[in-house]
């Protein structure tokens, strides 16, 4: 990569995505921004609640994801977004339209495991069918790439690094 992409690292909740972000970012050389510090208090406590959030309720949040990687384009910079369904990757791409999306996937009971041992975080683990049943993996259209979440984090980042590097430029 000559031009550093910006990289949303996606996935249901418990795939790793706030681990393998800062990760990736380092290994890229560019800044990590967490996607959750981008949610409003409302969204935040209706996940603590138990309760999934609307697509009503993810549009202030997708946006000002979307302005972070706007701001980034030709710098680079990965930024952690569940981003599950299309229409919310097509709008991170509206106001960024050069993001690359690296899709952390995984067997479900090795996500569930991983999420109930976190400590301190607000999205439950009832919440992951949801998760999963809103889930839209990247079509084939879509820049990015599927990244498997077995193994260790570096083993996992340097996956997600490696598939990186075989995607196009980013366009500007």
């Amino acid at each position: 990569m000559n031009t550093p992409h910006v990289v949303v690292v996606m996935g249901v909740a418990g795939t790793g995505k706030t681990t393998i972000g800062p990760l990736l970012a380092a290994r890229l050389g560019v800044p990590y921004a967490e996607g959750d510090d981008f949610h409003p208090p409302a969204n935040i406590a209706k996940m603590s609640a138990g309760t999934p959030l609307t697509d009503e309720d993810r549009m202030p949040w997708l946006d000002a994801i979307g302005a972070w990687a706007h701001g980034r384009a030709g710098l680079g910079g990965v930024v952690s977004c569940s981003a599950l369904k299309r229409s919310y990757r097509d709008r991170l791409r509206a106001a960024a339209p050069g993001v690359v999306f690296v899709h952390l996937t995984g067997d479900r009971a090795l996500i569930e495991d991983r999420m109930s041992h976190r400590q301190g975080h607000f999205m439950p683990t009832a919440l992951l069918d949801s998760q999963f049943a809103t889930l839209q993996p990247l079509a084939a259209d879509e820049a990015g790439v599927g990244v498997d979440v077995a193994g260790g984090p570096e083993e996992i980042t340097e996956r997600a690094a490696h598939a990186l590097r075989d995607l196009p430029e980013p366009v500007q």
